[in-house]
């Protein structure tokens, strides 16, 4: 007896092209167009067929942010310095974002994403708050601080100003300056904080 395929598996669908094909219509045409009807054409299925994938738009694109970050290289395990560790944990996410910066107004929108990606950086930047001495709430507090500096930072460098007469346009290298700058001001900031605490 044939065990049950989903539309999905008939057609010939896998997750990862789904997502490919959704990365790409978004990059070309954006969120608007970004519809399930739209992705079923592009990838030459009924609209069914994405269901066995995706469940909504709103999960799709849930699932876009997440497969994204892990691109994110995250410091060895064994980093002398976790304070360090931290700062490339960030620096890197940064780079990740400015790479896809289509999707950077939808981890602005969505507020980060929430899946086994950003659970296992989640955790990480918590064993690294730890190991400076930075628990509980704190932590809590010191990794959503630090994940909507590094996304908002991206969104100011890769979104021009709605003025087009501003003074001065946006300039990658320094605000890749000003990033990084901040990003260690904060982080001596959050360790200095669990030293007087």
């Amino acid at each position: 007896m044939e065990s049950f395929r989903t539309p999905g598996q008939r057609a010939g669908l896998t997750r990862a092209a789904v997502l490919g094909a959704a990365q790409d219509l978004l990059a070309e045409k954006g969120l608007e167009s970004l519809t399930m009807r739209a992705l079923a054409q592009r990838l030459s299925v009924a609209p069914n067929a994405l269901y066995s994938h995706v469940t909504s738009k709103t999960a799709l694109i849930d699932d876009l942010l997440d497969e994204v970050l892990a691109e994110v290289q995250a410091p060895a395990p064994d980093i002398a310095d976790a304070s360090d560790g931290l700062y490339q944990l960030m620096a890197s996410t940064y780079d990740v974002l400015l790479t896809h910066r289509d999707l950077v107004p939808l981890y602005l929108a969505r507020q980060g994403a929430r899946g086994s990606n950003a659970q296992r950086l989640g955790t990480i930047m918590l064993a690294l708050l730890a190991r400076v001495n930075v628990h509980g709430s704190a932590a809590s507090e010191a990794l959503r601080v630090l994940i909507v500096y590094t996304i908002g930072f991206a969104a100011f460098t890769t979104h021009p100003p709605l003025d087009a007469g501003v003074d001065r346009p946006v300039i990658p290298a320094e605000t890749l300056n000003n990033f990084t700058n901040g990003l260690r001001w904060l982080l001596t900031g959050i360790t200095q904080a669990s030293a007087v605490s």
